[in-house]
């Protein structure tokens, strides 16, 4: 019977994907068998998916296949869905069989948080995958190609996405540019389309410095957004959504980017969560297992201020690479690493050659931003797949 240690990863998002990645770089020949779990058998950019969305993309330049991403000589990809993970008999349930494991690395992504808000899970989209990317933007060409069939059509041309952080931002922009098009397509009049931005918080893009939240909030309403800011909604029902002002909305489509929570799986594994979170500890082990590993939208850490991160593909990548330096010293026997985030910059794109961007103590908007963030988009391609997946994916216009 071998007695080489087996490590699974659960997910094959920003944070799995750098840890598979990194495992095989550091690991000696059969010094370990890893095993990528994905229900996928290709990887998909995240951030990237509100293009699609809108259709201002193609999905393909979304994803990447996984074997293009890892030596399957080294790393076993089975392409199952996770039923279950049971830690006190190291095994995780698939659809399909069950895994034993020496290592385990949870980083199965989130889920959308609806907050308890009525409607929202039946009648509401979310920007949370491929295939929930193309609903979204096969939905949106249906709602102008029946505009002009029926009597009262104005809720076909109304849309609404709840929420103004990145993800609500980001795609209220692209959806913004893609309007004239829709219209000149289908012979439609730009000036009857509405498109709303709802945010219950006080403020859009929470952590930008408001002369840049202001900015974005600008170009977005010269596009044709109309925000409302620190307005919640109260319930999304067939026919729109209610405001907690008691204004309703008559809208044919609803998309919900107002929060991500993590995984209920994790919740039930028995682990203590707050929000589907694990509080990890300072070497990203879940509490009480240090065989067991939480990364990414499943792991909530703390910056100093005692405040938690938010769960950004940016620190998911970043605890990838830890968490894989961690495996390979318990394994050898040696120190571990404490994870320790390091905060590179934010950026956020606000369409077609605009976005706003915070590195450090400067600040950027405009078309300065919008190269930042393609530059952005490109070094994470260079570091998965290097300068072929770069060339193939990589915006350079």
């Amino acid at each position: 019977m071998s007695n080489i240690p087996k490590i699974v990863i659960l997910g094959a998002g920003y944070a799995g994907i750098l840890t598979a990645q990194r495992l095989q770089k550091e690991l000696n020949y059969n010094e370990a068998d890893v095993t990528l779990v994905n229900r996928h058998d290709y990887h998909y950019i995240t951030t990237h998916l509100h293009m699609p969305a809108a259709g201002t993309d193609s999905v393909e330049n979304t994803r990447v296949p996984i074997s293009k991403l890892i030596d399957e000589f080294k790393i076993d990809l089975v392409k199952s869905s996770v039923q279950e993970i049971r830690p006190h008999e190291k095994k995780v349930i698939l659809e399909d069989g069950t895994l034993s494991y020496d290592y385990l690395v949870i980083s199965l992504g989130g889920e959308s948080e609806t907050f308890g808000i009525p409607g929202l899970a039946d009648y509401a989209m979310t920007i949370r995958s491929i295939n929930s990317v193309r609903l979204i933007r096969k939905h949106i060409e249906y709602q102008f190609a029946l505009y002009k069939n029926e009597r009262h059509p104005q809720e076909r041309l109304n849309f609404v996405v709840g929420g103004a952080g990145f993800s609500g931002i980001e795609f209220v922009a692209e959806l913004a540019d893609r309007m004239p098009e829709l219209c000149k397509e289908y012979d439609v009049d730009p000036s009857l389309v509405n498109i709303y931005n709802v945010e219950a918080a006080p403020t859009a893009l929470p952590g930008f410095a408001p002369e840049l939240v202001e900015y974005a909030m600008d170009v977005l309403k010269k596009k044709g957004v109309t925000f409302k800011i620190g307005v919640a909604i109260q319930e999304c029902t067939p026919d729109g959504v209610m405001l907690a002002t008691g204004e309703e909305i008559k809208a044919a489509t609803v998309v919900w980017t107002g929060g991500i929570r993590g995984n209920r799986m994790i919740e039930a594994a028995g682990f203590e969560t707050a929000r589907g979170r694990v509080k990890v500890d300072e070497y990203l082990h879940a509490p009480g297992h240090d065989h067991i590993y939480i990364i990414g939208d499943n792991a909530l850490v703390f910056n100093p201020e005692g405040r938690p991160y938010p769960p950004t593909a940016q620190i998911a990548m970043q605890q990838g690479v830890c968490c894989a330096h961690n495996i390979v010293a318990a394994i050898r026997n040696q120190q571990p690493r404490k994870f320790v985030y390091n905060n590179k910059g934010t950026v956020a794109s606000l369409g077609k050659g605009e976005g706003i961007a915070a590195v450090g103590d400067k600040l950027m908007k405009g078309w300065k931003a919008a190269q930042l963030k393609k530059l952005v988009d490109m070094r994470y391609l260079f570091i998965i797949g290097g300068i072929p997946l770069v060339l193939k994916k990589g915006k350079f216009l």
